[in-house]
């Protein structure tokens, strides 16, 4: 029987060692179905409902890559996804979603907006709610990760991840510390959007008015209730990036790494460079976390990019 999930590939690089002073391990996640590491969740979540939780369709609210992983799952197990996402959201993820066999209603400025609408809409059909990151089983399905990662390359100390809502960064943690209690996590986080790393540094938790970032995925205006917790106790710490840093990143993993990547799935690398002094690892992995990138967006993305000082910039890394 075909897996449900692709084992992602590990990629390397010389020059990115050589200029980091480690050996980095890229997981390519943005090579997982539906262009991004969300099909492990939603999956696990699908297959741990009952018949009849199944029976009433599902919904949730999404970025965009939360979106087309519930909705190839549900497609494969014949079941209707109803997806609430931001008018904002980028065409492509949109248009995936609806290809998986989904219905979509964009709604809302911002991901926070799309989800308080998807609430009240479950309350209406009695569909089951899918949440994309504040749930036990999507975490879990997202630590299988680390546990592939961890087969993969058994030498690594340190694990970078990309934070939103906190669901990815937890099941990491959980996975890779149930394995070696020594390895360390740490998140990356936009600047724009820093409510986690509010909440973990500040111990505050409250709700952003507004968050503006081109790593849509992980735009998210509050933490989770459940993700918070494990993230307090499983993970070492959480590092923030600009958006010229983000775009930096894109651009590297594309002209060099010839890789393409949305905004979340560059910022865990993004965080390394920009971190690199402050991350004390020899064999260090980072989560390539998605590549559903909107191409439209290009020119903004290198202007951006161009924005860094010389020094700062690491477009002239090579892979």
């Amino acid at each position: 029987m075909d897996p449900v999930v692709h084992q992602t590939p590990i990629r390397t690089s010389a020059t990115t060692n050589l200029r980091t002073g480690k050996n980095i391990y890229f997981k390519m996640e943005n090579q997982q179905k539906t262009g991004a590491f969300k099909f492990r969740g939603a999956s696990y979540k699908l297959m741990r409902l009952s018949p009849k939780e199944l029976d009433r369709g599902v919904i949730t609210a999404s970025a965009g890559n939360h979106a087309q992983g519930l909705a190839l799952a549900a497609y494969k197990l014949g079941v209707k996804a109803t997806i609430y996402m931001a008018e904002a959201t980028p065409e492509a993820k949109v248009e995936a979603t609806r290809g998986y066999g989904a219905e979509v209603v964009l709604t809302g400025e911002s991901f926070q907006e799309a989800f308080e609408a998807s609430l009240k809409q479950q309350e209406r059909c009695g569909a089951t709610y899918v949440h994309p990151f504040d749930d036990y089983d999507i975490m879990a399905g997202q630590g299988t990760i680390a546990l592939e990662l961890l087969e993969q390359v058994n030498t690594i100390d340190t694990i970078v991840v990309p934070i939103g809502g906190g669901g990815l960064i937890s099941g990491i943690a959980v996975g890779a510390k149930s394995v070696n209690p020594d390895i360390k996590v740490i998140g990356v986080q936009a600047k724009a959007a820093p409510a986690m790393h509010t909440a973990y540094h500040r111990g505050v938790v409250k709700k952003l008015d507004k968050v503006s970032t081109i790593a849509e995925g992980i735009a998210v205006k509050q933490p989770g209730e459940n993700t918070l917790p494990l993230i307090n106790n499983y993970v070492d710490d959480i590092i923030t990036v600009s958006e010229e840093e983000i775009a930096d990143a894109i651009v590297n993993m594309l002209e060099r790494g010839k890789s393409l990547v949305e905004g979340a799935g560059a910022a865990a690398f993004a965080g390394l460079l920009s971190h690199n002094d402050q991350i004390d690892s020899r064999h260090c992995g980072v989560i390539v976390s998605g590549g559903n990138f909107d191409i439209s967006r290009m020119a903004e993305i290198q202007s951006l990019a161009n924005q860094l000082k010389p020094e700062q910039s690491h477009a002239a890394l090579s892979f």
